[in-house]
């Protein structure tokens, strides 16, 4: 969340960012307003406290007696009004950096760079779900039987290929060797710290959701909650990781603390799609691979364009080409102060498709978090969070297949997927 003082002092700036976010600048004048309330209470209760403290010491019981009953109104008075102080604050989105795009929806996200060419075929493409049929390695028909719409089966190598892209994030993230050379490219004060391959938990408890930021009244018709035990299943790894270090003091010289989380995620992912509805694009239960970060604030942007090119990196490792997209003000999250996706080439659907984000966070989710680190100097201050996507799993075996498919109804498999695969082609 926004710090209260941040917005006392820049209101008509929060207005603004929020109302570009598509939010309701109105809950800026309601949390000034309720604050102006418990700030002016504040000191009434206070100065009742000190005339409490002198009725005591000059024994006048009467007076003393007053005072208590005027505090035992007004104190639960201020209680109920830090409670809606803090359920609007928790409404009120990060605002957006400067360099994010003004626009209402994704149709106003701006395109910041391309690699790589589609390839030309001499025969007519197919897209995943032919492919994978053919091929006997993607099930969406039995289980639809078993479970129902948006589930899908990975079978034989289309789950080899699930873990042999898992090994290898968790080989190239956690290997300094890899970190170093993009660190530099970006600035040389950026460490070169690993990320920590981490399983996380696939449930969160509902009021750490909220802490996270990802869940709310708008947010929560996607969710899946399992009431008997006042749970949700989460929709990305994200939502463990982050909270990994909720109401702790990190010490500086720990940070940047780096995870790479590999988890199953969850998502209702109501209303129609047209051709999304059919295959593995946009399903209830995908893996994925999430990348969580922990920074000092100065250096929360450069941890963002790390991420950025390893994003870059690993999907250049793979051969797909992609266009890294800078997301406006419109299509981005709440929490989010930037966000640049990478959109992969299909060629089954003659189109980029998103299979990457990047979302830098600021200290919003750290304050409602409680995530501080303790400077140099001694004092503490807010950490600024990062999370983004290494790989959704099943977006990228897409881009796989239909990137690699040959005439013959095989697949190639790219060059640094081949040791955990045992093979050079799916047939």
């Amino acid at each position: 969340m926004l710090d209260i003082k941040y917005i006392r002092e820049n209101a008509d700036l929060v207005k603004k960012g929020i109302a570009a976010k598509n939010f309701d600048p109105a809950l800026v004048d309601k949390v000034l307003k309720l604050d102006e309330d418990k700030r002016k209470l504040q000191a009434e209760i206070e100065n009742l406290r000190a005339e409490r403290n002198v009725a005591a010491k000059s024994k006048d019981i009467e007076k003393g007696k007053k005072i208590k009953e005027e505090l035992q109104k007004k104190e639960p008075e201020l209680d109920k009004l830090e409670k809606e102080i803090q359920e609007l604050l928790y409404k009120i989105p990060n605002i957006p950096s400067p360099q994010t795009p003004i626009g209402k929806d994704e149709s106003e996200n701006k395109v910041i760079r391309r690699w790589g060419e589609p390839r030309n075929y001499n025969f007519t493409v197919k897209d995943h779900m032919e492919i994978g049929t053919n091929l006997g390695i993607i099930d969406t028909e039995t289980a639809s039987k078993v479970t129902g719409a948006r589930f899908g089966y990975l079978k034989g190598d289309a789950a080899m290929l699930e873990y042999a892209i898992v090994f290898y994030v968790f080989e190239k993230l956690s290997d300094e060797g890899f970190i170093k050379p993009l660190a530099e490219k970006i600035g040389k004060d950026l460490s070169t710290n690993p990320f920590i391959p981490v399983v996380p938990p696939v449930m969160i408890k509902p009021d750490v959701y909220r802490r996270m930021g990802r869940l709310s009244d708008e947010t929560e018709i996607e969710r899946y909650r399992l009431n008997r035990d006042d749970l949700y299943l989460i929709g990305s790894a994200e939502h463990t990781l982050g909270p990994m270090h909720m109401d702790k003091v990190i010490n500086e010289k720990e940070l940047p603390l780096r995870y790479i989380g590999f988890s199953t995620s969850f998502r209702r992912e109501a209303g129609s799609y047209g051709k999304d509805v059919k295959g593995i694009l946009r399903v209830h239960q995908f893996d994925k691979l999430e990348m969580e970060s922990f920074t000092v604030p100065e250096m929360g942007g450069l941890e963002q364009e790390l991420i950025i090119s390893i994003q870059e990196e690993l999907t250049r490792g793979l051969g797909i080409p992609y266009q890294v997209m800078e997301i406006c003000t419109g299509d981005m999250g709440g929490p989010d102060y930037r966000q640049v996706d990478l959109e992969s080439w299909l060629p089954g659907q003659n189109k980029y498709r998103e299979t990457h984000t990047s979302d830098y966070m600021t200290d919003y989710q750290a304050r409602r978090l409680n995530t501080k680190v303790k400077r140099k100097d001694g004092k503490n201050e807010y950490v600024h969070m990062n999370d983004a996507t290494a790989f959704a799993i099943g977006r990228i075996i897409i881009a796989i297949l239909e990137n690699y498919q040959n005439e013959d109804g095989s697949v190639t498999i790219p060059e640094v997927l081949r040791k955990w695969m045992g093979k050079d082609v799916i047939k």
